[in-house]
């Protein structure tokens, strides 16, 4: 077995060491990938792209009762635990607007990605619905099929086509929908070179050769945008303004420290009320979220109350 490593929020699933036995028994194929350590344990090839997809695959049947899972060769496979978090710290923020964790939130996820990993585990474990949108036919259409593929998520999962590629919230919240948040994984590079140096350092991190590296590149819209995080995060800052009262909290990673003070000034110019950051870490890996608001406390509390 493998060591997880510490820092995870205390409801993750994932704290502690990964059970490879059980998980074999759940996904068989994920057997195939197993490798010893240099001190005799057990782990998972993770320079192996197809390893990472069945341990994927075991752990969302497993923890989160999604029995059928895939993804297309070529597109980013997402470490569960690290985006578990993100869905139990979210929990906690909206928890602390009402007292308890809402079990009927709505929830919109930009960018759900071929993977759509974030509206699975929010749906097992809080029984919130979500609506994701997506702007890559192929990762909607892969999306589509997981939805389809379990039973139950079809009512509690939807997925709109973002057709315009320069928008984020227009065109995809509707007059009248009200979300209690929306959540983000922002494209990180800015430039397809940047994002190819970036897969390469992975590469080698993980020892593989560039055969092997082929399908953990991810696809353009999931690593690079012009002007990278910040401005992809500045410019749903901008949209967010007109979404303020059908929104509680608008919510994206951001994966430097270093970004977050122009970030900052934006939601400052943009007029948010309440600006919170979370800090999440998994072992050496430090990451967080920020999220802003555009209602005070009492039109926190009474929107929440509508929900009910």
């Amino acid at each position: 077995m493998s060591p997880q490593k510490p820092g995870l929020h205390p409801r993750n699933r994932h704290n502690g060491r990964y059970d490879l036995a059980t998980l074999c028994q759940v996904t068989p194929e994920l057997t195939q990938f197993l490798t010893l350590t240099p001190g005799g344990e057990q782990s998972v090839d993770f320079a192996n792209p197809q390893a990472v997809k069945a341990l994927n695959k075991a752990l969302l049947a497993h923890f989160y009762a999604v029995k059928n899972w895939d993804i297309p060769d070529g597109f980013l496979c997402p470490p569960v635990p690290g985006r578990a978090d993100y869905i139990h710290h979210l929990a906690d923020l909206l928890g602390e607007t009402s007292g308890t964790i809402p079990a009927n939130a709505s929830v919109l996820d930009v960018g759900v990605g071929a993977n759509c990993i974030y509206p699975l585990i929010g749906v097992h474990e809080y029984g919130w619905r979500f609506t994701g949108s997506e702007t890559s036919s192929e990762a909607f259409n892969s999306a589509q099929a997981i939805v389809n593929a379990n039973p139950g998520l079809t009512r509690a999962i939807r997925l709109r086509r973002q057709k315009d590629a320069t928008a984020i919230f227009n065109g995809i919240i509707h007059k009248n929908e009200q979300y209690e948040a929306t959540l983000c994984n922002p494209p990180f590079h800015d430039s397809a070179a940047s994002a190819r140096a970036g897969s390469e350092r992975k590469r080698r991190n993980l020892g593989q050769d560039k055969d092997d590296a082929l399908n953990f590149g991810g696809q353009q819209q999931e690593l690079w945008c012009e002007g990278g995080e910040v401005a992809f995060i500045k410019k749903m800052i901008a949209e967010s303004q007109a979404f303020g009262r059908q929104v509680m909290w608008f919510t994206t990673l951001v994966s430097r420290g270093e970004n977050l003070p122009p970030l900052y000034h934006a939601l400052t110019d943009a007029g948010a009320v309440k600006v919170v950051k979370k800090e999440m870490a998994q072992g050496q890996k430090q990451s967080r979220f920020i999220a802003w608001t555009f209602m005070d406390n009492d039109q926190r509390r009474r929107f929440m109350a509508r929900k009910r």
